[in-house]
């Protein structure tokens, strides 16, 4: 069990309004390639209780149920660890949700999205604790899924960018990718993301620098929002006792040009929303310059500009992109002890892309023989009924 000591979630059980018992809330899952449509998810539940505590299966109960995750169990009670809005990782934990479980962990409800999830023999994983009125259901997010993520690294186009429009080979995946033979279900299908102000409301804190906080700068891509970066800005956070971490994140085409190929993966957009969610972060800069000017510093107010170990790859005109901070003797550079980068991600996708593809096309096969099952017990009692006057 892995409580989390501070956060946007605190870390700690609150009581509820008038002093009542707090209400406890169980979300479960293998979060394998956190993004933010997992963080919206948790968000979503957090705001049904006072307490969240999210159960992650392991590498073995996946692969049995669902085939290969892309990470290792213990990177993924890392990477939920560090959403704001979770209180409480339980690690190992079932993969059929029951009442026991429930119970255990003083849980009055479990939250899940308004998807399936089923287990080898195509089960509903979540069908104890609806027959006892024990399941609460949110939204899913729309425009984002594993299938879609691991598509995009695949296909090695641009097509994913904010300004790039959809071309004919990325709408021809977008149609395909995991698509068994026999139709395509509203789950594992690719949809467009949408970005909305409301979104950047629901995930950001809203809250300005105190007096007293070290405001520090980070700057870069965040693509594919990983353990690598949580281990990163987990050690920013901990340089002061207040601190205040502002993440700038450059447009998709300056990350293009520095990191080559179809990067980033995920757009702007995307990647606004994945480093929001992090506890570590307080605010974000939407398309920050590559450079971190005398402006952009005076602007936040920086105490401090942290980089990680990796190359600093020079600005268009061969400048130091952090010359500025450096020269005011604020430039400080932080070992994650982490390797893990977007690229090994990438690697590893590609190793194993049959085994994904193979996962995604057997995920979906079940998902539309649940529905087509679902749908007969809906024909069958009004055929029943039919002239039974």
């Amino acid at each position: 069990m892995i409580r989390n000591g501070r956060g946007a979630a605190g870390g700690a059980e609150r009581p509820g309004p008038g002093d009542r018992r707090p209400v406890r809330v169980w979300c479960d899952g293998c979060y394998d390639m956190v993004h933010y449509g997992h963080s919206n998810q948790l968000r979503q539940a957090r705001a049904m209780g006072d307490y969240l505590i999210v159960g992650v299966h392991t590498d073995e109960e996946i692969s049995k149920h669902k085939g290969p995750p892309v990470f290792t169990q213990e990177e993924r009670y890392k990477m939920v660890q560090a959403i704001k809005w979770v209180d409480e990782v339980v690690p190992a934990a079932p993969y059929v949700t029951t009442l026991e479980t429930l119970d255990k962990y003083n849980c009055d409800f479990c939250v899940h999205g308004n998807d399936i999830t089923l287990t080898v023999d195509g089960r509903d994983t979540y069908e104890e604790v609806k027959q006892a009125g024990r399941y609460r259901e949110c939204k899913r997010t729309q425009g984002v899924s594993t299938t879609d993520l691991v598509g995009r690294m695949l296909l090695v186009t641009k097509a994913h960018h904010s300004s790039q429009e959809m071309s004919s080979e990325y709408r021809e995946y977008a149609d395909s990718f995991g698509k068994c033979p026999g139709g395509r279900n509203p789950w594992t299908g690719v949809s467009q993301f949408l970005q909305t102000s409301q979104k950047i409301i629901q995930f950001a804190s809203g809250k300005e620098p105190q007096p007293g906080e070290t405001v520090i700068y980070v700057a870069g891509a965040f693509d594919l929002f990983h353990i690598g970066h949580v281990d990163f800005l987990e050690k920013v956070h901990r340089l002061a006792d207040r601190p205040y971490v502002i993440a700038g994140l450059h447009f998709d085409q300056e990350v293009n040009h520095y990191k080559g190929k179809n990067y980033p993966i995920m757009n702007l957009h995307e990647r606004t929303l994945s480093v929001l969610a992090c506890r570590y972060v307080s605010e974000v800069v939407i398309g920050a310059p590559y450079a971190v000017t005398s402006e952009l510093l005076s602007h936040f107010k920086v105490d401090l500009v942290c980089h990680g170990k990796t190359e600093i790859v020079p600005d268009r005109d061969g400048s130091d992109p952090y010359q500025e901070p450096k020269r005011r003797g604020i430039f400080c550079q932080i070992d994650s002890g982490s390797d893990l980068t977007t690229d090994l991600i990438v690697q590893r996708i590609i190793k194993n892309r049959l085994e994904y593809e193979a996962r995604n096309q057997k995920k979906e096969a079940k998902e539309l023989a649940f529905l087509e099952a679902m749908r007969q017990q809906e024909v069958q009692p009004s055929a029943e009924n039919d002239g039974s006057f």
